[in-house]
């Protein structure tokens, strides 16, 4: 039996994943503005900092619970891609992966709140975007599938130009399933 879990977010992606899969859960997101990355940061560094940070903020607000908090975001040489601000930074996003590789990192955080316990885990997957035209750019620009997606684009919207070259899936969807499986496995005390 699935642990229930508080889902320290508020994306309907995370939800679809652990719904699916056969999880419990109720959804508190953290309503906080995520810091930008400090120059220099380390892409898993920062999106486990994130994910800690999260996990916290909502803890404040329970006395029991299982939380799990996550961030995902981009980098394309240690260049740190969150959300775009807008279409222009989606578009600058785009253009500096197209042709190129993108690291997609996770940083999990689960906490239990009335033992004041957390595990945390780093998942890392590699995405593939293919160079695209004028029309195509313009066209996913035009569609807004890029807003509230790290690095403007969501695997899981189909898009033709990129493709999962390595990793979880589910992790760049935004929640790496089997990474939460075996931290759940591994840190018993968390649902004990």
């Amino acid at each position: 039996m699935k642990p229930p879990l508080i889902l320290a977010s508020a994306s309907p992606r995370r939800r679809q994943l652990l719904e699916e899969a056969g999880y419990p859960l109720d959804v508190d997101p953290p309503d906080f503005d995520e810091p930008d990355p400090k120059p220099g940061a380390h892409p898993e560094s920062h999106a486990a900092l994130l994910a800690f940070q999260k996990a916290l903020t909502v803890a404040a607000r329970h006395t029991r619970g299982l939380i799990l908090a996550a961030d995902t975001l981009c980098a394309v040489d240690d260049e740190i891609l969150n959300k775009p601000l807008d279409r222009a930074d989606a578009e600058r996003m785009i253009r500096l992966q197209e042709g190129r590789d993108t690291l997609v990192v996770t940083g999990l955080c689960l906490f239990r709140a009335d033992r004041a316990y957390f595990a945390g885990a780093i998942e890392k997957s590699l995405v593939r975007m293919r160079p695209l035209t004028p029309a195509e750019r313009a066209r996913h620009l035009d569609s807004e599938r890029w807003r509230g997606k790290a690095g403007a684009y969501g695997v899981q919207d189909d898009d033709p130009f990129v493709r999962v070259a390595g990793g979880s899936f589910t992790n760049v969807v935004g929640l790496p399933m089997e990474r939460l499986a075996d931290l759940l496995e591994t840190h018993p005390q968390l649902t004990a």
